[in-house]
């Protein structure tokens, strides 16, 4: 009886005819019993040889198949990247990470968001309305963990050039070559960048592999700004997000750090690179 519970939950329930994302406990059980496999069975026991087997039908994982194959141009791209943020830099370098974190919105409530209390988490009103949203433009400085950011309503060239602007005004003239990592899309290589990249010859991009955002090391920063800033959306306007936004990346300047992207832990997350592709 075992083998059936296994053999059943190692195929997809369209196999059997049935019309379910995946199998849980219960539906197996209802399966095996409407097939006619055994008499009676329980949820609980089919959960049980389901543990022994380790298998967990009810979760899924998503995956990709790249498009662009993991030759030699790739892993050349990728330890390039790797040794640029590993490798000793000059007095005069500096190597940014940068992206864009996109549509965020204020979602005013209709009612104030409610505060913890004992017993009692956070509580926010389900409803709320629109009032537009931001596109941050962000920067993470790979050996300090400083991070530049500006936010615009609209994420094209000229925005992002705008940015170009910023980080050129904010940096010090005595850092001449500034390493630029970002992802490979017409709003960093566009022909506008280029030529203003033609006038401010400090700035070099480095593009990552296509499908690599885990290369880009912004995206751990906005990570840390999702859960600790974002993860409760409810902003009195549009105003007000980017405000508390401007504040959240002054207060994280205050104690900023780098993240440890040692060639080591580089070395793992490329063996994991293919199963991950994102």
């Amino acid at each position: 009886m075992a083998l059936h519970v296994v053999k059943l939950a190692c195929e997809r329930p369209d196999t059997s005819g049935r019309s379910l994302s995946q199998w849980d406990s219960t539906e197996l059980a209802e399966e095996l019993i409407r097939t006619g496999v055994v008499d009676q069975i329980s949820a609980a026991t089919v959960r049980r040889i389901l543990h022994h087997h380790k298998l967990k039908p009810w979760r899924h994982h998503l995956w990709l198949s790249p498009k662009h194959p993991r030759d030699a141009a790739f892993y050349d791209c990728v330890e390039a990247l790797i040794a640029l943020y590993t490798r000793p830099l000059r007095a005069d370098e500096m190597v940014l990470s940068v992206d864009e974190k996109t549509s965020l919105q204020p979602r005013p409530r209709l009612h104030p968001t409610k505060p913890s209390q004992p017993g009692t988490p956070n509580r926010v009103e389900h409803e709320y309305r629109r009032d537009g949203a931001w596109n941050l433009f962000a920067a993470f400085d790979t050996r300090t963990g400083h991070v530049y950011g500006q936010c615009h309503s609209r994420k094209r060239q000229r925005e992002f050039i705008a940015f170009l602007e910023h980080l050129d005004a904010e940096i010090p003239p005595a850092i001449t070559r500034i390493h630029l990592v970002c992802d490979n899309v017409s709003t960093h290589h566009g022909k506008e960048v280029q030529k203003w990249v033609q006038a401010h010859p400090r700035f070099l991009f480095h593009f990552t592999p296509v499908h690599c955002s885990w290369m880009n090391q912004v995206e751990q920063w906005f990570s840390l700004l999702q859960r600790k800033r974002l993860r409760i959306v409810d902003f009195e306007s549009k105003t007000v997000l980017g405000a508390k936004i401007a504040q959240f990346i002054t207060e994280w300047n205050h104690k900023a750090h780098p993240f440890n992207w040692s060639t080591k832990s580089v070395a793992k997350i490329m063996a994991d690179a293919p199963a991950k592709a994102a």
